[in-house]
């Protein structure tokens, strides 16, 4: 037997998992441009074809790819008011995104009706129905938290190759006197914190609606 055919004897058997597993690998050490049919093929010293039978398609392979990414997230543990339910998972959620490079750009570029991604939004909503919102408010609220969380995680994930000088040189011009105002905070990096100050201005615009749903006769103002 010769060296490479050792190799390749002593490989895992190829099937979709090993494919995933190939392209996440890709993804965190050279980011989701690198992530290719053919760069999977190469790592794993295969034909394109033999991909392709397991992954299908590169969009399908990108949703088996946000699963997995998605499905890091565990469920344990949480705690029992709803709102400090969904506080934790969208932290829970966050984190998962930003463990892997260029994450919440995989997850952000798929709809995947997977286990793991139809687990966690199944352990969002029954928090949100919990809460006292109905079924659409349940669900709008659920897009506007993952919503929230891929577009601060992505900017985040994005920041190193970001043109820091940009923005200030477009407010130089002193025709846009607000945000120049606000322009050391609008140019914040201070994620942790923006997240936080987000997701408590949805969790309490989702309380004051639970209580108007609880008690109807409450007017809008």
């Amino acid at each position: 037997m010769t060296k490479k055919q050792a190799e390749k004897s002593s490989r895992p058997r190829l099937g979709p998992d090993v494919v995933v597993r190939a392209a996440m690998d890709l993804l965190d050490e050279k980011g989701a441009e690198a992530v290719s049919i053919r760069a999977i093929a190469d790592r794993l010293d295969v034909r394109m074809n033999t991909v392709l039978w397991h992954a299908k398609t590169k969009a399908r392979l990108l949703e088996l790819m946000a699963d997995t990414i998605v499905g890091e997230i565990s469920v344990d543990g949480l705690p029992d008011p709803w709102q400090e339910r969904i506080r934790e998972l969208s932290h829970r959620y966050r984190r998962a995104l930003l463990a892997h490079r260029d994450g919440a750009k995989i997850v952000a570029g798929t709809y995947a009706a997977e286990p793991a991604t139809l687990g966690f939004a199944e352990t969002m909503v029954e928090a949100l129905l919990a809460g006292g919102l109905d079924e659409r408010e349940a669900a709008w609220a659920l897009w506007s938290i993952v919503y929230f969380t891929l577009g601060l995680a992505q900017e985040e994930q994005a920041l190193p190759q970001a043109d820091g000088h940009g923005f200030s040189r477009a407010l130089s011009s002193g025709d846009y006197p607000s945000l120049s105002r606000a322009a050391a905070h609008l140019g914040s990096a201070h994620f942790d914190e923006r997240f936080d100050y987000g997701l408590s201005l949805i969790l309490r615009s989702l309380g004051d609606q639970g209580r108007r749903t609880d008690h109807p006769e409450t007017p809008i103002s």
